[in-house]
């Protein structure tokens, strides 16, 4: 991976704090998991900008960064103030601090897997036959699909750690479907807007790929969630293996 001292640190940083969660919570208590999650979206988030700097410089960076955080946290207040896009759902005072009832983190959690999702879209997108007309939407929605892939993990862990709660529970794991299908929706349009290129690819498909299997192994053997994991390992896992596929055929 062509990444500089800091940013290996970092990463191997995300990847201690992960594994050290269920630790943490087991010695302290609950009260300890949106500090150590904190800690970890910190981490990653950190590791995924020094990674597009490397690729595009600060000023690039930077602009992304900043406008997927300002996008995402009108979304998210959008969504907990009127249900539209994801549905109706609240969050708690765990995560902490919170711009109009929205935890700041949740931006940062969006940038720090949206540029991940990207590099596996466009690794999927070079085995995919198609024409311009369709190519030009196609990056998008994959992007789309491979961010959402994602949150069959994310949101059920969330909601069971009692950070975010749903008016409606249902559908997949007490999360209703609107909200995979906001999911979508705002990460399909964030991309279309962005129109990233010229992306770091290896070390971003290495960071979605270490999220997939942190997420897997996680909620399977020390959250208690089979289910989520089960699924989201296998529809996650399947993006993660035709991005490697991808980068195998270029060599």
């Amino acid at each position: 991976m062509n990444t500089d001292p800091l940013t290996t640190l970092l990463i191997i940083g995300w990847v201690l704090a992960m594994i050290s969660l269920p630790i943490m919570k087991w010695i302290w208590g609950p009260a300890m998991i949106p500090l150590g999650l904190t800690l970890g979206v910190l981490l990653q988030a950190t590791a995924v900008f020094l990674i597009l700097n490397q690729q595009w410089g600060w000023q690039k960076t930077a602009g992304t960064a900043v406008l997927v955080s300002s996008l995402t946290l009108f979304i998210e207040w959008l969504g907990s103030t009127t249900g539209f896009p994801f549905g109706s759902y609240t969050y708690t005072n765990l995560m902490q601090p919170q711009i109009a009832h929205v935890p700041i983190l949740i931006p940062a959690a969006w940038f720090m897997m949206l540029p991940p999702a990207w590099a596996a879209a466009h690794l999927i997108q070079t085995q995919l036959p198609a024409n311009w007309a369709i190519k030009r939407w196609l990056f998008p929605l994959l992007a789309g699909l491979t961010f959402t892939a994602w949150d069959l993990f994310l949101d059920p862990q969330m909601v069971a750690w009692g950070l975010w709660t749903w008016e409606n529970p249902g559908g997949y794991f007490g999360i209703p479907w609107s909200n995979y299908a906001g999911w979508l929706a705002t990460a399909v349009l964030l991309t279309a807007l962005i129109k990233p290129q010229d992306l770091p690819i290896k070390p971003l498909l290495i960071i979605y790929t270490i999220t997939w299997f942190l997420e897997t192994f996680g909620l399977l053997f020390f959250w208690g969630l089979a289910g989520p994991a089960l699924v989201g390992g296998v529809v996650m896992g399947v993006f993660v293996w035709l991005g490697w596929r991808a980068t195998a055929s270029k060599k």
